[in-house]
């Protein structure tokens, strides 16, 4: 299954945006990277970096991020890190997280959840 990561200034937010995602697909693994190690605001490499090595599997995993610096330092672990299959996506964060759970714990391969996801972009609420 495509592992999920969830990239957020905040620690309360990564975990509430994962919690939210865990309750639409139970089996998806999904893991929060939030905030910095002292729980403040900010993104943590650290914390990133555990997050992507506590979900990955051959079948690859997405990151998504909520803004700013949170992609920048997700791009520095994705440097540094020698895994493939690791992907970024730009996408409405809830959205996406609670979509991307859902096809992973469905068997969509890493690609096929990426196209989805891109669609995502452009959906409407109302």
């Amino acid at each position: 299954m495509v592992g999920i990561v969830i990239v957020s200034h905040s620690q309360k937010l990564a975990e509430g945006v994962a919690e939210v995602a865990s309750m639409m697909a139970q089996t998806a693994p999904i893991a929060a990277a939030g905030g910095l190690e002292d729980g403040s605001l900010g993104t943590s490499y650290d914390k990133i970096s555990a997050a992507i090595e506590s979900v990955y599997s051959a079948d690859g995993v997405i990151v998504l991020m909520d803004m700013g610096s949170a992609v920048m330092t997700t791009e520095m672990v994705l440097e540094d890190l020698d895994k493939p299959n690791v992907k970024m996506l730009d996408c409405p964060l809830v959205e996406g997280a609670v979509l991307a759970a859902i096809e992973s714990a469905g068997g969509r391969s890493l690609e096929e959840i990426s196209e989805r996801i891109e669609e995502s972009r452009t959906t409407k609420k109302f």
